[in-house]
């Protein structure tokens, strides 16, 4: 099958006790057995409601079946699968690569949290490829891949960085949330696991939270030993409306790609536009590896504005009608988020404008031109004040 059609047929039947198109959502906590022979048998499918229920398991699946792996676990949010994951292959006295241009709330994590354990933290330029093993050391036990890069939208060569991880047995992680399984395999790549914010492309409708984490058969084991041990579980309605959304994926980032790249190209023509950075244009890095591993393009993606002052950005982002002022992307409406690097980077540097971030939606793309068009003559007419 294609993923195409793996999306609208992956997880629906779980349980074929009756053959239902959306399966029903399952609230529960306690789990009945009917004798004391079955309360030990490791092999029963459901045993606590943290532990699952026939609406996470479709979800599950689902998500295993379309991201090529063994195993999918849920989480409350897509920050939460990047902890998780993390926590459950990294202990006192590794040490743990991660990119450069990764979230920020994983930087912070990697920072504020790991570090406390006794686990040494250091980044990469996003861009080394093959190059990063000359930054392993002797316990090097995980690297921390987000491709593209938050922000700043570099695509990473993973398979490269997994081969060299790989000879040292070390563990490979990628952040996919931008791509979605739709368009990336990480785990086809290399990676050990592929990690979703489901919040975002999957879900689709900016209503919920929710992470994944799809492992490989190496790795599925002790991600779902240390998933239990720290008592993960999700809502069973998130659950539902997460499956819910899964089912017009392909329909959804066919129209990002589209509408993003419309816009992208628009306003890479603009004059107070230094360049655009969106993977599927030429002049953002990695763009070679982005048409060798990925099948398509979200729509999210930043441009670099020539030099200005926050006073003329805050006109130009504060007066858009369209375009929503939020942390998030993947839903149906456009967002538009600004961004300094300047303090963030450690192992490379930004010498760039300002950033701004835009999630395009599904918003006619005409009426997106004239919101922004008229966003930038806010910023030339602050510019001019000062």
């Amino acid at each position: 099958m294609t993923d195409t059609t793996k999306i609208v047929q992956a997880g629906r039947h779980v349980d074929r006790d009756i053959e239902i198109v959306n399966p029903p959502v399952y609230h529960a906590s306690t789990v009945l057995y009917p004798d004391m022979a079955s309360l030990t048998d490791t092999s029963r499918t459901y045993t606590y409601g943290r532990r699952g229920t026939p609406t996470t398991r479709a979800l599950e699946s689902a998500l295993t079946e379309l991201e090529g792996g063994a195993r999918t676990v849920l989480v409350p949010s897509g920050l939460n699968a990047i902890t998780t994951a993390l926590l459950s292959f990294a202990q006192a006295g590794d040490h743990v690569l991660v990119t450069d241009a990764v979230y920020a709330p994983t930087r912070a994590f990697c920072d504020r949290f790991l570090k406390r354990f006794s686990i040494e933290v250091g980044y990469y330029d996003p861009m080394i490829g093959a190059g990063i093993a000359q930054l392993f050391k002797p316990n090097t036990r995980v690297v921390f891949c987000e491709s593209p890069g938050s922000q700043t939208f570099e695509v990473q060569d993973l398979p490269a960085i997994a081969a060299a991880a790989r000879a040292r047995n070390i563990v490979v992680m990628a952040d996919n949330t931008w791509a979605s399984p739709l368009y990336y395999k990480p785990l086809a790549l290399g990676a050990h696991l592929s990690i979703q914010s489901a919040t975002k492309y999957i879900a689709g409708h900016s209503d919920l939270t929710l992470g994944s984490i799809t492992a490989n058969v190496e790795a599925e084991s002790l991600l779902a030993s240390s998933h239990g041990l720290l008592g993960q579980s999700v809502a069973p309605d998130d659950a539902y409306l997460t499956l819910r959304g899964l089912r017009t994926l392909s329909v959804r980032m066919a129209r990002h790609q589209d509408n993003g790249l419309a816009l992208a190209h628009w306003l890479a023509a603009r004059p107070e536009v230094d360049r655009v950075l969106h993977p599927a244009l030429e002049n953002t890095p990695g763009h070679v590896l982005w048409k060798r591993d990925f099948t398509g393009a979200s729509g999210t993606f930043s441009i670099v504005l020539k030099p200005c002052e926050k006073p003329a950005i805050a006109a130009m982002i504060d007066g858009l009608k369209l375009f929503g002022l939020g942390y998030s992307f993947g839903g149906f409406e456009s967002l538009v988020m600004p961004a300094d690097l300047r303090t963030i980077r450690t192992a490379t540097r930004w010498t760039g404008g300002p950033i701004v971030r835009f999630h395009i939606g599904f918003e006619d793309v005409a009426d997106l031109k004239a919101d922004l068009a008229a966003s930038f003559d806010r910023l030339k007419a602050a510019e001019q004040k000062q």
